[in-house]
């Protein structure tokens, strides 16, 4: 069997990676923090790595434990990372920096992987052609204009520096999914009656269902690519109601408010909303970094590298995905 260790474990993509590697009967390993939550990672056959990408000497003494005794890891997916930060700095340090220092430290102990799958974001350009709302394809120069987009650049751009090392980078949009809690407030607020817009002018919107990311990652070890980097949606493309629109469908039509909120003002809530969040010592949904995100009017790109080079087809719809994660949000209690 092939050994996988998939870092960010506990986290929502994280896991379902896991299972993805459970189902190709992978021996995976699950890099996971000491108290990192372990409550969807339940499978008997889950061996678990605690890593710690904050400590280099701690880190470096971990690794060398698990490699004698249990050899190193064929394939790695790194999904380890940070979305949110009460400091813009905070994402450099734990999407960047803690990734060098993890590469690093396999390249000093002999521990590279046959393929290190790295999990970036469509963030990484930020917002290019929204004047002419064409695909952001890999030839477009990226130009993220948030800390978390710069972040994963920074570590693509770094991946890239590096002669021979085995990197596939995966740039995914908007990702949902049961477990996945932003899009699952969106939920709660329809049901609550309340639905709320970004900006008056045409925003196009990707979305990708969790299990097909998970399926595109997959295809990369399948196919024996490396050194290649690809964009990953469903290949369609929404207009900025339509997400809202199948979730209230699913919840049984509840009447609701649609509030279209002026980017001015968004701007503003964002501001205060971010410096409540500091004060609090608590990392707030609602920031600067997403009000830009928000603002953001085209999220199209060309995932045909994707179909042509790995045989990606994607299973899920928008509307087949949203209906099992509601499915799932009233199973578990969550609606």
């Amino acid at each position: 069997m092939k050994k996988i260790l998939v870092t960010g474990s506990s986290g929502f993509i994280g896991s379902f990676l896991v299972e993805g590697g459970l189902e190709r009967e992978f021996q995976v390993w699950a890099g996971v923090r000491k108290r990192s939550s372990r409550k969807y990672l339940q499978d008997s056959r889950i061996q678990f790595a605690e890593l710690d990408f904050t400590d280099s000497t701690h880190l470096a003494e971990q690794l060398k434990k698990h490699k004698l005794q249990h050899g190193g890891w064929d394939y790695i997916i790194h999904c380890a990372g940070v979305t949110k930060c009460l400091d813009k700095a905070d994402f450099e340090m734990g999407n960047y920096w803690a990734t060098r220092l993890f590469i690093e430290t396999l390249q000093r102990l002999n521990m590279v992987p046959e393929r290190f799958l790295y999990l970036s974001s469509l963030s990484v350009f930020g917002p290019i052609h929204e004047k002419n709302y064409q695909s952001i394809t890999e030839t477009d120069v990226p130009k993220p204009d948030t800390a978390y987009g710069l972040s994963k650049l920074h570590t693509e751009e770094y991946l890239a520096s590096l002669k021979d090392f085995p990197y596939v980078i995966f740039r995914p949009t908007g990702v949902y999914g049961p477990r996945e809690r932003d899009y699952f407030l969106m939920a709660k607020s329809i049901r609550n009656h309340v639905d709320f817009m970004a900006g008056f002018r045409r925003q196009d919107l990707t979305f990708v269902f969790v299990k097909d990311l998970v399926q595109a990652i997959y295809l990369a070890i399948d196919k024996q690519v490396i050194r290649r980097s690809y964009f990953v949606t469903d290949g369609d493309v929404y207009s900025s109601r339509t997400f809202s629109d199948l979730i209230r469908k699913e919840l049984g039509n509840p009447w609701m408010i649609r509030f279209i909120c002026p980017l001015w003002l968004l701007k503003v809530i964002s501001f205060v909303s971010e410096n409540i969040a500091k004060l609090l010592r608590k990392p707030s949904t609602l920031n600067c970094d997403k009000y830009k995100i928000m603002r953001q009017r085209n999220w199209r790109c060309d995932i045909t590298p994707l179909e042509k080079e790995l045989g990606y087809r994607p299973e899920y719809s928008l509307e087949r995905g949203v209906k099992e994660i509601i499915a799932w949000y009233k199973k578990e209690g969550w609606l």
